[in-house]
């Protein structure tokens, strides 16, 4: 948000933060999907699925589930260890700057006066509801999606390497998603990039997909993956140039407005965390079995397949809502350019005023 004043870089900063942002979620993947996924995880066959937990763990090979565990442990340390390098890159690499000495001559007010003002905000509310809405249906796929692989499209020995197709997908489509967005406007892109993933993700829960249609869904679901990580960034700052054109006296809430986009993001991955848990302990799923009952296939399809796409429905009628096209985002940046050009001429005529003086 800081980094420019103009409208156009500020996006093509987001485009360079998201694409590197999926690219480390591909990393973690890769990481993780690759080393845990090389080791052999026993699961308990149906036969013991009516005896006791203690007598069916009593049979298992320890020695698989103590690699299973070291593997856990090396990915773990591996992406703790890249955690920390960029943490130290972040804060030796990146020094904060004040934007003009106006902002210590303003007078503050409290944080909740500016939480009122920001969510008494139209554009504000409506875009973070309908990013609540394609977050959570994102979070539903991708938290279920190894599962559905596993046991429903029957991909036990491919699902590490499906998921990793899809954040490889998102990553390679950030840049066409930034060029597309500047090129037929953001709410446009909306429509298209996250929509784009429904027609396979009905594919998949009507037919029985093999491998190679599997990889095709993959592809697809990182291509609305790579418009949901970056669309709904890219437009936060326009609803905060609105705000500041509106509340011209009320400066600074720029955190605000990134905090409460943050959070809904993190409601969004616990509500689906307690939808899956909750739905699969219903329909009786039953960890590390070799396989699952009917009724887990049926949920696991609900969950991946049917959820993700009325979720997506909803966030886009209420993108629909959202006033800010275009048309509005031009005239916005004119009306911005007016009050700069206006400030800029003020300090000159000061400047000179004090100089004659």
């Amino acid at each position: 948000m800081f980094i420019s004043k103009e409208q156009s870089d500020r996006d093509s900063a987001t485009g360079y933060r998201m694409t590197v942002e999926v690219l480390g979620t591909v990393l973690g993947t890769a990481i993780q999907g690759q080393i845990v996924g090389k080791v052999y995880e026993p699961c308990v066959p149906n036969s013991f699925q009516n005896q006791s937990m203690e007598s069916v763990n009593g049979s298992q090979d320890l020695e698989a589930l103590t690699n299973m565990r070291q593997a856990y442990m090396i990915a773990a340390g591996v992406i703790c260890a890249i955690y920390i390098l960029c943490a130290i890159i972040l804060s030796l690499g990146v020094q904060e700057k004040r934007d003009s000495c106006e902002l210590l001559s303003d007078q503050p007010i409290s944080f909740w006066q500016g939480l009122k003002l920001v969510m008494s905000h139209g554009p504000y509310i409506k875009l973070i509801t309908g990013f609540l809405f394609t977050s959570l249906a994102f979070m539903l796929l991708e938290g279920n999606f190894a599962l559905f692989l596993k046991y429903t499209l029957q991909h036990r020995e491919h699902f590490q390497n499906v998921l990793l197709v899809i954040m490889i997908s998102a990553t390679l489509t950030v840049p066409f998603w930034q060029w597309f967005l500047t090129r037929f406007g953001k709410k446009t892109a909306v429509y298209f990039g996250i929509s784009s993933v429904i027609p396979f993700l009905i594919v998949a829960g009507v037919l029985k997909i093999n491998l190679i249609v599997t990889y095709i869904v993959a592809v697809a679901a990182g291509l609305s993956v790579a418009a949901a990580f970056l669309l709904p960034w890219s437009m936060l700052p326009d609803v905060i140039d609105d705000f500041v054109l509106k509340n011209p006296d009320s400066p600074g809430h720029e955190a605000i407005f990134f905090s409460f986009y943050v959070f809904f993001t993190k409601f969004a991955s616990g509500v689906s965390l307690g939808i899956s848990t909750l739905s699969l302990d219903f329909a009786g799923y039953q960890s590390r079995s070799c396989d699952q009952p009917d009724s887990v296939n049926v949920t696991l399809k609900l969950l991946v397949c049917a959820a993700p796409i009325l979720m997506i429905l909803i966030g886009l009628l209420l993108f629909k809502l959202y006033p800010i096209d275009e048309e509005k985002r031009k005239e916005n940046k004119k009306a911005l350019q007016l009050i700069r050009d206006a400030d800029r001429d003020s300090d000159s005529d000061s400047i000179e005023l004090a100089s004659n003086v």
